[in-house]
């Protein structure tokens, strides 16, 4: 699934493309990537013509392009979730349909003329909807790309991301102090930081040297910092290559892979020799996935 950095790379490529864009049409294909809409493909449509987009922002996974209104701040946007395989394209107005295009926003920029934003998506797990915007806890802005303090609704529950200006770290240590479940599980868990996937967690575990199954609670303030550190690391490598592609899926607005899967140090390196000492990387199962580590860097704490 795409994490962070593969879903920061097609914000930044949409953002010069839609913001200040009026939609002049939209296409639903297929009903299925309107799961998280309130409304049938027909509805979706509707309430988009004639709409200009704002911006396109960022939380963890999450992407939405705010909707402008005629007075004052957008009170609506089109949130995108890009599932396993989603993918949203530019293409030049009237191009010929993608394989696996779900729905097509037609749209008109002031500076850049006609363009199309496909959304296109082969297993069909992915999806866009018109959601309400709500104003963040904190009051700070919602994420990357707006400086509107507001999220969509089906984005509320989604934690800051670790390259948030406004992520708390005293607020995420407080948080590992109260949990004893693996802090691999932690990392994961997108209520509590958000955009890290298993690629990801597996990179910055090898590289503050923690055993993924290590309980949280039992870290210190030390080792959680180095973590924060080494996460912040991984997404800025990966973020500045591209995002990591094992699929031809993972791509960016133009079709585009990157290329961070050759700095992998750990994940899917099964059987291959740590970069740090030489031993052989270990697979294990972690919660229907794998954890990619090594056994002699990473080494579990001993237990009373």
């Amino acid at each position: 699934m795409p994490e962070l950095p593969e879903v920061e790379v097609v914000r930044a490529g949409l953002e010069p493309a839609v913001s200040g864009a009026t939609i002049l049409g939209v296409t639903v294909w297929d009903e299925r990537a309107l799961t998280r809409h309130l409304g049938s493909g027909a509805h979706f449509e509707a309430v988009l013509t004639g709409r200009r987009i704002a911006a396109a922002a960022r939380r963890g996974k999450f992407l939405w392009m705010p909707l402008s209104e005629d007075s004052g701040d957008p009170t609506a946007a089109i949130v995108a979730h890009l599932g396993m395989s989603g993918q949203l394209l530019l293409r030049a107005p009237g191009a010929a349909p993608e394989r696996h295009e779900r729905i097509r926003l037609d749209i008109a920029h002031p500076d850049h003329g006609d363009l199309s934003v496909v959304f296109a998506d082969q297993r069909t797990f992915g999806s866009l909807a018109v959601d309400p915007l709500q104003p963040t806890l904190d009051g700070a802005a919602g994420g990357y790309g707006s400086s509107a303090p507001s999220t969509p609704h089906q984005v509320a529950h989604i934690a800051r991301d670790p390259l948030d200006p406004a992520f708390d770290d005293a607020l995420f240590r407080q948080a590992l102090s109260r949990k004893n479940s693996a802090v691999k599980r932690v990392l994961l868990d997108q209520s509590t930081i958000s955009g890290v996937g298993n690629i990801y967690a597996d990179e910055a575990l090898w590289a503050a040297r923690i055993h993924p199954e290590t309980p949280a609670q039992s870290l210190s303030t030390r080792a959680v910092n180095r973590l924060l550190t080494e996460v912040r690391a991984v997404l800025e490598k990966a973020l500045a290559e591209g995002g990591t592609s094992f699929d031809a899926q993972y791509v960016n607005v133009n079709g585009e892979a990157g290329y961070f899967a050759h700095s992998l140090n750990a994940y899917g390196r099964t059987g291959q020799p740590c970069p740090r000492c030489g031993r052989p990387i270990v697979r294990a199962s972690f919660m229907n996935r794998s954890s990619h580590y090594c056994a002699h860097c990473q080494r579990m704490p001993r237990t009373a």
